[in-house]
């Protein structure tokens, strides 16, 4: 148990990269993970270390010919094996006071502030992240560990209840036994660090299938809770390709809860197979899914341009558009949409492209899978708009691609209504604000938005009307806080999820009410006056 006071919830600063000290740290952690490339890494089950005939290669995106590491490729036999790992491990672990599993998360934060720059390093090389973006992400995954242990403390014990007379009445959240934990590489150390601590520390155990592009991220994490005290079989890390073990690992009676983040696809397969009950499995499923977005951002005729352009870029070529939250629809009302489109091409015409090893604000996208499909879309959207920024590969090795704006997009178009997750922007012109509203809501997504406008009305209309989980008002439509901006979707973005706010927690828990019946007091018995009180 912590033995000092714990003070409230603060989100960690930024690493200031323009200073000398923290420049160096970075590149000192760079060039150590250069060394370390090609590295073979084993699976983790039950707290044994298991090597396989055949691995999976983590590709750096910037120069794919270098192998960031080997990593045990993972199978169906290894599935059921952290499976039951997993479900033995279930009889002690969630016996375990709230408080030591608290105090456990707390110190995995205090080894992932320890080595932040070797984590921020390793993903700048596995998903091809700048410095900054990368050290967001893990700032993110700490930012988790404080949070949800705190919101342990507060959730674990007996819940005060309404009394009713004559008993004593209490609710206490019980764990849901073994879940399935499949993160994505966008946030590679984040979302996988958020999923998988909010589970463990409400007294579940799971299996982590962490992303084959970002194996890495799952490794370092075992690192972490192994070093800050997890019991063996608590955490399994099984690293293996979704569609070889994925439905296997869904599928299975064992498994009480998954918790997924990635395409609405796949989303929805897992959402469909949790549904259908296996023999010998006694619950139905839960599902928690984050499945993307077409988030779009609004301009009115009234509002600060230049605030407006920086958001819209900012939010659209972040970590190049790789994001769920990514602005991938800009909406804007057509008596400042040429002011408006200029601002913006010029914003994107000015961002430089290159290795984020050398720390450039754009790099490449994922994997040769995704730069084929992003092309593609822009070959779309030279037919349903202008391509008027970027629009090619950016001519060097690795996944390139310019950041691209497509002008003069139908609101139905394909390029306004299918998720890109790539640095494309399609730009919507629209007659009034009540018409952007409408745009906005017109995707069967509902993850993030943002409007721009100074006046009170729209902004009201907004915060009505426009259907998103994140709403935000005059500001980026990326970068939600953990504490501050709980992050989850409406409609096919997913359940709602919540991730980073106080309902995290419970969709990890189930509920139990006792009450108990209390005896009322018999009155003590008076000795009867000129008798003995023998």
């Amino acid at each position: 148990m912590p033995t000092t006071k714990i003070p409230p919830f603060q989100n960690e600063t930024y690493k200031d990269y323009t200073q000398p000290r923290e420049r160096k740290a970075m590149e000192a952690a760079l060039k150590k993970t250069a060394s370390q490339v090609g590295e073979i890494y084993p699976l983790v089950i039950g707290g044994e270390h298991l090597a396989t005939s055949e691995t999976i290669a983590s590709r750096n995106p910037a120069r794919p010919s270098e192998i960031v590491g080997n990593f045990a490729k993972g199978t169906v036999k290894h599935a059921e094996q952290a499976l039951q790992s997993a479900a033995k491990a279930f009889e002690t672990w969630s016996r375990v006071p709230f408080e030591k599993r608290a105090n456990l998360l707390f110190k995995a934060a205090k080894i992932a502030r320890r080595r932040r720059y070797e984590i921020n390093a390793w993903m700048v090389r596995e998903v091809g992240k700048n410095w900054a973006e990368a050290d967001a992400d893990t700032a993110e995954a700490i930012d988790f560990l404080e949070f949800y242990a705190r919101e342990m403390l507060r959730l674990g014990g007996p819940q005060p209840l309404h009394q009713l007379k004559g008993e004593k009445d209490w609710l206490e959240y019980l764990p849901l036994g073994v879940g399935v934990i499949v993160p994505p590489w966008n946030f590679p150390f984040a979302i996988l660090v958020g999923m998988s601590s909010a589970a463990i520390v409400t007294g579940n155990t799971v299996v982590l299938k962490p992303s084959s592009d970002s194996p890495m991220m799952g490794w370092l994490y075992h690192e972490i809770m192994e070093e800050a005290g997890l019991p063996a079989g608590v955490l399994n890390l099984l690293t293996a390709p979704g569609g070889e073990v994925g439905d296997y690992l869904v599928d299975s009676p064992i498994t009480r809860f998954v918790s997924f983040t990635g395409s609405k696809q796949v989303g929805l397969r897992v959402a469909h197979n949790a549904a259908a009950p296996r023999e010998g499995q006694k619950w139905i499923k839960r599902v928690v899914a984050e499945m993307g977005g077409k988030d779009a951002i609004v301009v009115a005729r009234d509002a600060d341009l230049d605030a407006a352009a920086d958001g819209i870029v900012t939010s659209a070529y972040g970590f190049q558009g790789q994001k769920c939250s990514a602005c991938s629809r800009a909406i804007i009302e057509e008596a400042v949409y040429p002011k408006m489109l200029q601002k913006i091409v010029e914003r994107v015409n000015a961002i430089e492209v290159g290795d984020p090893l050398e720390n450039k604000r754009v790099g490449p996208v994922v994997n040769e899978r995704a730069y084929k499909s992003i092309l593609s879309y822009i070959d779309i959207g030279r037919k349903e708009g202008r391509v008027v920024a970027g629009g090619e590969p950016a001519g060097m090795e690795g996944y390139y691609i310019k950041p691209t704006v497509v002008a003069d997009i139908a609101p139905t178009a394909r390029l306004a209504q299918e998720e890109i997750f790539g640095p494309v922007l399609a730009v919507i012109p629209v007659k009034n604000f009540d018409e952007a509203i409408e745009v906005a809501n017109n995707t069967e997504y509902g993850l993030t938005g943002a409007v721009y406008s100074k006046s009170r009305k729209n902004i009201e209309k907004a915060e009505r009307e426009f259907f998103v989980g994140n709403l935000y008002i005059n500001r980026k439509c990326t970068g939600a806080m953990v504490g501050a901006h709980p992050f989850g979707g409406f409609n096919m973005s997913g359940t709602d999820s919540k991730a980073g706010g106080h309902d995290y927690l419970l969709l990890f828990m189930q509920a139990k009410s006792i009450a108990e019946k209390i005896e009322a007091k018999k009155p003590a018995r008076k000795a009867q006056k000129g008798k003995s009180k023998r």
